[in-house]
């Protein structure tokens, strides 16, 4: 008897190595019903390992684990055409310790994007009463946006590095740090140096969206990335309400820009309690399987602190050298020599830059200037064109807004409704986008700009959250930092055109900038059409 397991678990540990090898073989057929497995696998609970190591499994608990591996994608690495040639497996938590990572991320966007709404209407006031010329006071408006644009896939690159947790902590506590020296910005030197390091590390939002990303399947993604966009969008309407209340007594704006920083050392706070310790370990730590995915060792080193995880068949380690060893992980991959994570860094940058990604970024330049020119004089364009008070203006503002962050709720269901088709859902959205810019500029009557102001919050969050969606399938979750920041790089170029077109185009007419942002939509749905089945025969090869 004992001879005979002995050459079960020989063949049968040959066989769970092999599925997490990065080639392309067919996965092995379960067993027969009764044959024994080896000793130090999985027991009867995804996620936990049997207590009793003299017991062999039986056929239900292969089934148990075949059917897992089914519903997560399987586990281990296969050939692809994306852009690193390999995709990894998806993050893997205990169920409750990934719902209530996700529900707190929701809450981490909330509370950024209230903090911020609250001195963002205040900061032109603020460096106008510090003495600043209106040249001055633009050129200072302007360092938050070129940092930003240069920073954005640096650090979310380096979030791939070094790992969500450590790279979210950092960001959030320097922005505490840096919104805490504007509440003591006396001085327009002061303010220019409090808003460097918000301009480099404020990019919570977007390693939230890449952890986000990490946490659910590729299905699953759009309606998570919905909910977390309508949650940021909530909090970025009720801050301007909290920071107008906190400006009408003495001191206001030092008072809102403290309240800003606490918010974020609380955001730190939670972010720091999340149940990270309930991560299963990554990638199997068999040489065969390193030389198999070279990329599987790195990138596991940089998920023990809870970026990315997931292993169907992990190593039969006890438990307390288990712990350990996450501990050792977690340590080498936040203090890795600074050299070594430049490298990577500038690595994952390079094959971004070299990919063939350049249509999706693209037609993200081009939606987002349009976007940006429908909104850039709204507000005169409805005083000159329909006599329009402010205040009726401000209420229609915040309609939109309004409805822009409640939709992004209908984010998963309009998915599953195209069968989780992104392209085809996002020409559709460019198209309605499009459409509905044009009949803003033509509107005769201010009831045309509201019916159109209602689909135009829908459509706009709708089509951000298929574009995300595309770079990450097209770009892989290894990379779901870097993706996303350069996402946001491609934004802040965005933000800097658009107002110098703006301009430009004011000179002719108010509808002037509308109607060049109809021209730049028009572009990206050609772009769109003539790509998508360029994209759909790349995925049907992967396939």
């Amino acid at each position: 008897m004992r001879g005979r397991n002995r050459w079960t678990v020989q063949s049968w540990d040959t066989v769970l190595h092999a599925g997490s090898q990065c080639r392309r073989s067919p996965r092995p057929a379960p067993p027969a019903r009764g044959q024994t497995l080896p000793p130090h696998r999985e027991g009867r609970n995804l996620g936990q390992r049997h207590r009793n190591r003299g017991r062999y499994w039986t056929w239900s608990t292969v089934a148990v684990s075949t059917s897992a591996s089914a519903l997560t994608g399987g586990a281990g690495c296969h050939h692809s055409g994306r852009m690193n040639n390999k995709k990894c497996s998806s993050l893997f938590l205990k169920p409750g310790g990934r719902t209530r990572i996700i529900q707190c991320i929701y809450v981490v966007g909330f509370m950024d994007l209230f903090g911020v709404s609250m001195i963002i209407p205040l900061l032109s006031h603020h460096v106008k009463s510090l003495g600043a010329s209106p040249t001055v006071a633009g050129i200072v408006g302007s360092t938050y946006g070129i940092l930003q644009l240069f920073s954005s896939t640096i650090v979310g690159s380096w979030s791939d590095v070094v790992g969500r947790r450590y790279s979210l902590l950092t960001c959030l506590l320097l922005s505490a740090f840096g919104y805490s020296l504007l509440g003591m910005s006396t001085s327009i030197a002061l303010f220019v140096l409090a808003r460097i390091p918000v301009g480099l590390f404020k990019h919570s939002l977007s390693i939230c969206r890449a952890l986000l990303s990490d946490l659910v399947s590729e299905s699953e993604r759009p309606l998570v990335m919905g909910h977390f966009n309508a949650a940021s969008s909530v909090g970025f309407i009720l801050g301007p309400v909290v920071g107008g209340y906190l400006t009408e007594h003495d001191g206001g704006f030092y008072t809102s820009a403290f309240t800003c920083a606490a918010i974020f050392v609380l955001n730190t706070g939670l972010v720091w309690m999340l149940p990270w310790h309930e991560t299963l370990i990554n990638c199997n730590g068999t040489n065969s399987s390193r030389k198999a995915c070279p990329d599987c060792s790195n990138y596991g080193k940089a998920t023990q602190n809870g970026s990315h995880v997931h292993n169907l068949y992990p190593e039969p380690t006890p438990e307390p050298e288990r712990r350990q060893r996450e501990f050792k992980w977690r340590e080498v991959s936040l203090l890795q020599p600074v050299l070594r994570q430049l490298s990577s860094v500038g690595s994952r940058i390079h094959t971004v830059a070299s990919s063939d990604m350049w249509d999706l970024f693209l037609v993200r330049l081009l939606m987002a200037i349009g976007i940006m020119l429908y909104y850039s004089n709204f507000s005169l364009a409805m005083e000159e064109r329909f006599s329009l008070k402010p205040k009726m203006t401000g209420y229609l503002i915040s309609y939109s807004s309004m409805l822009g962050a409640l939709s992004g709720f209908l984010v998963g269901p309009v998915t599953k409704l195209y069968g989780n088709h992104m392209p085809a859902l996002l020409l559709h959205s460019t198209v309605l986008t499009c459409t509905l810019i044009f009949l803003y500029a033509t509107a005769p009557s201010v009831w045309q700009v509201l019916l159109t102001s209602t689909f135009f919050a829908i459509s706009t969050s709708v089509g951000r959250t298929c574009i995300t969606d595309l770079e990450l399938q097209r770009g892989g979750v290894q990379s779901s930092g870097t993706l996303i920041g350069a996402g946001q790089s491609v934004t802040a170029v965005g933000r800097v055109l658009a107002p110098l077109l703006s301009g430009l185009a004011q000179e002719i007419s108010p509808c002037g900038p509308p109607i060049l942002g109809v021209a730049l939509a028009l572009a990206a749905v050609g772009l769109l059409i003539n790509r998508i089945p360029t994209w759909d025969g790349r995925r049907t090869k992967q396939d």
